[in-house]
Order: C-alpha cells, then sequence, then structure tokens
C-alpha cells in the first residue's frame, strides 16, 4: 500500500496539558489574578479533576513562569514587574520576527498571511465602527498576533508564543486605560499586515519593533499611574516617571 505522508496520527492531548491550557486561559482574562494563591484542593474540585494532573499542570506552569512557587507559602500567579513586561514583549518580537521570516523568506507565503491577517483587521475595523472597544478590541488584537505566529507552522515558536501571549493578556487592561485609541492601534495592525504582503522584512522590523516598544512604554507608565505618587506599582515595583 502507498503511504499518505500527509495523514498523521491524531494526537490527543494529556490531562495535564488541557489543565494547563485551562489556567492559562483563566490567567489570561483576570479570572486568576496576579498574585492570587492557587489553592491545589479547591481548584480541583473547582476544575472536576484529581490533583495528580492538577499538580502536573501547575509544574508546568511555574517552569513557564506563569506561576510561582513560594516555600512554605504555596503556589501564586506571577505578578508582572516593569523589567518582567520590558523582557516578555522583547521576547514576542523574536518570536514574531522569527515566525514573519519562516512565512516570507523560507515559504513564500507572504500574501496568503498577510490576507488573513487582514481578515482580522477588518473586524476590527467593524468592532471600532460599531463602538465597541475594551476587551473586543483586546481579544483582536491578541487574535491578530497569534494567527500570525501559527500560520509560520512552527511548534516550537507557537510553544512560546503561548506563554508570552498569555503574560500579554494579564496586563491588556493597563493597556486599555492608556488613551491607546482604536483607531491607532487599528492602524498599527494593517500596517504590520500590509509589510507582509509586500513583502517590506526591513519595513515589518521596524513598524513591530515600534508596536512592541510603544506597547511597554503605554503599560509601564499605566502601572505607575495605577500606584502611587511615588511611582511604587501595584506590584511593589518601583517606576521611574521620567523613564
Amino acid at each position: 500500500m502507498a503511504s499518505h505522508r500527509f495523514i498523521e496520527p491524531l494526537v490527543q492531548e494529556s490531562t495535564p496539558a488541557i489543565i494547563a491550557r485551562k489556567l492559562r486561559y483563566a490567567m489570561g482574562r483576570g479570572d486568576l489574578e496576579p498574585g492570587q494563591q492557587l489553592v491545589e484542593a479547591e481548584l480541583a474540585a473547582e476544575l472536576g479533576v484529581s490533583r495528580g494532573p492538577l499538580r502536573e499542570a501547575m509544574q508546568r506552569l511555574t517552569q513557564e513562569g506563569l506561576l510561582v512557587s513560594i516555600r512554605n507559602r504555596g503556589i501564586f500567579v506571577t505578578e508582572l514587574e516593569p523589567a518582567d513586561i520590558s523582557d516578555m514583549y522583547l521576547a514576542r518580537t523574536s518570536v514574531e520576527r522569527s515566525a514573519v521570516l519562516k512565512i516570507i523568506e523560507l515559504e513564500g507565503r507572504h500574501e496568503e498571511v498577510a490576507a488573513a491577517l487582514r481578515q482580522v483587521t477588518d473586524k476590527m475595523a467593524k468592532a471600532i465602527d460599531a463602538g465597541k472597544r475594551g476587551r473586543v478590541l483586546s481579544d483582536l488584537d491578541i487574535e491578530f498576533h497569534e494567527l500570525l505566529v501559527r500560520l509560520a507552522e512552527s511548534p516550537r515558536l507557537s510553544a512560546m508564543h503561548a506563554t508570552l501571549i498569555t503574560e500579554t493578556r494579564m496586563c491588556m487592561a493597563v493597556l486599555e486605560d492608556t488613551g491607546y485609541t482604536p483607531e491607532a492601534r487599528l492602524a498599527e495592525h494593517v500596517a504590520i499586515a500590509d509589510a507582509i504582503g509586500a513583502p517590506d522584512v526591513p519595513l515589518f522590523n521596524k513598524l513591530l519593533a515600534h508596536h512592541m516598544d510603544d506597547a511597554v512604554e503605554k503599560i509601564t507608565r499605566g502601572m505607575l499611574a495605577a500606584g502611587n505618587p511615588e511611582g511604587e506599582a501595584a506590584n511593589g515595583v518601583t517606576v521611574d516617571a521620567a523613564s
């Protein structure tokens, strides 16, 4: 019988992997808040799972940096400090640049990918026209970047990006309160999609760097504003107001 290479075995997700994905989602949506302690027995009951796979899932998330284990105290949702925000966006920039290089230089699929990304920006435009803001626009923003990386079809890039996107979601609420207008948000994503479609890698790199750097600046200042006049953010990290 001829071998059909396009037929691959189905990969069944393990229970710990499913639990880890659900916990990432809960953290990204704010259902599990930064600094919140996770009580194993309560969480297992809420999820309807045994404590063994839950413990394994939490160990995975601890390794990813989304949870932190404090000896004699327990496991907590990580609290992102300004330095963490900067580092996270730096890592996202690297992952998304690598994804686009693979799409353009290795596969020549830039037009296909740009068309898919424009479908998301079209949804953003419709949401803005309908007066929808806040979480709706943030979800579409995340959808754009998740799609960009997913279309590179690199399991490793996608795995790295998943953790970074969870961290991004954790600080999206701050970004929404910084004067980042929906129109500016849309224009930045349209420009990125157009640069991929061109294809113009130097322009894409410039636009993405500006997009990420601007987010870091806005979120950092938002954390400052949410703290106290002396510049202490909610997580206890002092931020220089002149930075």
